[in-house]
């Protein structure tokens, strides 16, 4: 808001005003008198209102305290203006003036020019710092109205209400934050016959200029501010992170990148990366990057010529025309890239040495040993029927070792196409043969490494792929298919096998040399039907296991069906138990599950159907369970073992003995046995049957 330089009449007038004003003998109308602008007028309303005396200067300055935490909290702001107070004062200081940077309040923060005359003069009316010129203390000049109007505004001679400052004109402008917010006011103060209208632009111009500056200010602490926190992150990952530019210089970097690179150098910001590792010997071209690539393997010697295996992801970053600037690389220790993967993809043991139920002796045993040989890095072999749980126990070791975060990795030997047993142990280089992936891939050695590998089914590994295996465990280094340089692993080696390997050593089915490494720790895992005491805890287990998955609350075996189960030898040890279990409450209808409930092999093991027990047309039911509504499972149709092997005379005598429970009633024999209708009426005729006999 510009106005024109007053006449030397307007002045005049004025000054008239306010001599009538000031003085108060006579009332003056509500809108500015002609010959005076109307914020001015509405500035001398507020001015008598706020009972500001129009004849002598207040001095109204904050004490010690309070100035230097205003001068604090403004430092930034005074900082960056004083520069502009200066170069402003130097194209007005011939003429004697005086430039004032206040805060938003109106309390003066900065001064420039009170060595000159209105300086000495500024000095006697208490313009010093800290003091205050807004319109509550100094009426109507130049920084109390632009403040009070957020505007630019120049109060000349008489416009002022205090007479002492009608000597001065006063050039002021408002200097806003990024928000619009009024934070400071810059004030140009001269002598009235010496200062012009451009002199508010020049002032404006110097508002201007501190406004972009505070906000460019801001703009940098905010990216340092974000730079730094950026960096507290990245010094906080395990990866190595290094940026470099097309030369290779390394403009930024973690403190992870030395201990990945293995080189002494704590700082190797501006080194070349070049200087640091030998690329001429690198499997991957961290140059030739033209897009992101995550997770490429390569394997560089570095400066002091420590060899190493790397997982490397790379960004670039372009201008915007789209021309590469820089390249990002996050470096990592292979090992520690492949324990992340397998953690990620499940590679994890599960279970503990609490989930080996049990109280038999040769249980507490086996877990005795297994604590000692989890404090071992020795090679284990674990012997046993299956189902005896051989995992379990390999899981548990490796759980209570002191690789418990380190992967867990198993792999059948036995159900890998025989052509792919050696990839799959030993991985492949990129283009080791047709079909291959394009980036190589690292076998379970690999994946293993820091770990443990658990080899089940050991009898069953080809035996020209044992020598391959035998090396590498004697050596610590595997050999990729395709490959030409061996790698080193740390791999425990826990082996299984439900196979007689003395025989298969005889029958040259497994190499003797292979045993004997694997045959360091060996533990035999009992069958089930060598701990009979331990299947009520296993049931346990199991019936709460179930419960919990099914949503139901069984709360066990009726004493028939223990009596049954007790009885059973359990060939298929603890899986087969549990699966037996799984099924029984799948079928359960009361409380406790039945005889009923169990497999065609137990119940044929114990001749269920015994109508000895089950007068003829009773219902059969065991002490606890409720009546009858369902029926035990097909006993013929079955495709276990037991059905396999029954015989014609077997089947006769149990159709015989279910018909002459119900006495005859082909429909309630047939659901008895488990079997169609029609296929019992097909078994009546077969063996000749004469129904007249069991209804007579």
């Amino acid at each position: 808001m510009v106005y024109d330089q007053p006449t030397s009449g307007n002045h005049r007038r004025i000054e008239e005003l306010w001599e009538r004003y000031a003085a108060g003998d006579e009332p003056f109308p509500d809108e500015a008198p002609e010959g005076i602008r109307p914020e001015i007028f509405e500035s001398w309303r507020r001015s008598k209102n706020l009972k500001i005396s129009p004849f002598e200067v207040v001095n109204t300055i904050l004490d010690d305290s309070d100035l230097k935490k205003m001068l604090a909290d403004n430092e930034v702001l005074v900082r960056t203006a004083h520069s502009y107070l200066e170069n402003l004062y130097k194209f007005v200081s011939g003429s004697d003036f005086v430039i004032a940077l206040t805060e938003r309040a109106g309390y003066v923060l900065d001064i420039v020019g009170l060595q000159g005359m209105i300086g000495e003069r500024a000095k006697k009316s208490a313009l010093v710092i800290g003091c205050s010129r807004s319109e509550a203390y100094a009426g109507t000049c130049g920084i109390g109205v632009c403040l009070a109007l957020g505007e630019p505004i120049q109060i000349w001679g008489a416009e002022h209400y205090i007479k002492p400052h009608h000597n001065y004109v006063c050039s002021a402008a408002p200097i806003r934050n990024e928000d619009g917010y009024i934070i400071a006011c810059i004030d140009v103060i001269g002598p009235v016959d010496n200062v012009t209208v451009h002199t508010l632009a020049m002032t404006c111009a110097a508002a201007d200029g501190i406004e972009k500056e505070l906000k460019m200010r801001r703009a940098y602490d905010e990216i340092h501010v974000l730079n730094d926190k950026l960096m507290s992150t990245l010094q906080t990952l395990s990866q190595g992170i290094v940026m470099i530019d097309e030369g290779g210089v390394i403009t930024q970097s973690n403190s992870s990148a030395c201990n990945v690179l293995k080189l002494p150098d704590s700082d190797i910001n501006g080194a070349n990366i070049r200087d640091l590792l030998d690329l001429t010997s690198a499997t991957y071209d961290i140059f030739s990057v033209s897009r992101k690539s995550l997770h490429k393997e390569m394997r560089v010697t570095n400066a002091i010529g420590i060899p190493l295996h790397l997982s490397v992801s790379s960004s670039i970053l372009k201008d915007e025309g789209g021309k590469k600037i820089s390249t990002v690389l996050v470096l990592e220790k292979r090992t520690s890239f492949n324990k992340a993967v397998t953690k990620v993809s499940g590679f994890t043991a599960k279970y503990s040495f609490d989930e080996i139920i049990g109280s038999s002796e040769s249980i507490n045993e086996i877990k005795q040993l297994g604590m000692l040989a989890a404090h071992s890095n020795s090679n284990v072999l674990i012997l046993g029927e299956s189902g005896t749980g051989k995992e379990l126990l390999a899981q548990s070791i490796h759980n209570a070792s002191a690789r418990p975060y380190a992967p867990f990795i198993a792999i059948n030997c036995g159900s890998l196409p025989r052509s792919l047993v050696e990839s799959e142990l030993f991985g492949y280089e990129a283009g080791a043969f047709t079909g291959s992936n394009k980036d190589g891939y690292p076998g379970k050695f690999e994946l293993a490494d820091g770990g443990t590998l658990f080899l089940d089914e050991i009898g069953d590994m080809p035996i020209d792929i044992q020598a391959t295996l035998l090396r590498a465990i004697q050596t610590k280094e595997i050999l990729r298919i395709g490959g030409k340089m061996p790698k080193h692993v740390d791999v425990r080696i826990i082996a299984a096998t439900n196979v007689n390997l003395a025989e298969y050593i005889e029958s040259k089915r497994f190499r003797k040399d292979l045993y004997y490494r694997l045959n360091v720790l060996t533990f035999c895992m009992p069958p089930l039907r060598h701990r009979r005491g331990d299947i009520e805890l296993l049931l346990k287990r199991f019936i709460d296991e179930y419960n919990r998955r099914m949503g139901l609350n069984v709360k066990g075996f009726t004493p028939t069906a223990m009596r049954y189960i007790m009885e059973f030898d359990w060939p298929g040890n603890v899986r087969e138990l549990e699966n037996m279990v799984e099924r029984a409450m799948n079928l359960a209808s009361g409380d406790y599950l039945t005889e009923r409930e169990l497999g065609p092999e137990i119940l044929m093991n114990n001749m269920v159907f015994d109508v000895n027990h089950h007068p003829a047309g009773q219902s059969y039911e065991s002490e606890h369970a409720p009546a009858i509504h369902s029926y035990p499972p097909p006993y013929f149709a079955s495709p276990s073992r037991s059905s396999e092997v029954l015989t014609d005379n077997v089947e006769e005598g149990m159709i015989r003995k279910a018909l002459s429970a119900v006495r005859g009633n082909v429909t309630k024999a047939a659901n008895i046995a488990g079997i169609p209708k029609r296929t019992m009426y097909r078994r009546i005729e077969q063996y000749s049957i004469d129904l007249s006999e069991f209804r007579a």
